[in-house]
């Protein structure tokens, strides 16, 4: 009977120890598969976090955000870094790599995903 109530405490002990959870990290910035549009995709982060506080506008803070100047304001001031995407300024900005991160509320992730996907796909016009 003692060794049945041994093999009993045995089999429950490994069965406790064998119980854990593993922890889900979501990644810094999770990866976008899909084709990233400017007009569709980016445009609207520039709208909900950049332009609209009277920062990235025009006569604003440069680069200014708004649809119609966003694109070439990008290109022309070199925030756009095709060949080495994680060393563009716009990411490097967004991503809080540079004195304040942009938006000033913080590094947001999927923002930020989007915006290193598009200039992954060759930050096109679209």
């Amino acid at each position: 009977m003692r060794l049945n109530q041994r093999m009993v405490s045995l089999v429950f002990l490994l069965f406790i120890a064998g119980c854990y959870y593993d922890s889900y990290v979501m990644p810094d910035n999770p990866e976008i598969t899909t084709d990233v549009s400017f007009s569709r995709d980016i445009i609207p982060i520039f709208n909900q976090s950049c332009n609209s506080a009277g920062c990235h506008n025009m006569g604003g803070i440069p680069p200014d955000l708004t649809p119609t100047n966003a694109y070439n304001a990008l290109k022309s001031g070199n925030f756009i870094n095709t060949s080495s995407p994680e060393n563009s300024e716009l990411y490097l900005w967004m991503d809080g790599q540079r004195a304040l991160p942009m938006p000033l509320s913080g590094p947001n992730q999927n923002y930020n995903a989007y915006i290193l996907a598009w200039i992954k796909q060759g930050a096109i016009n679209n």
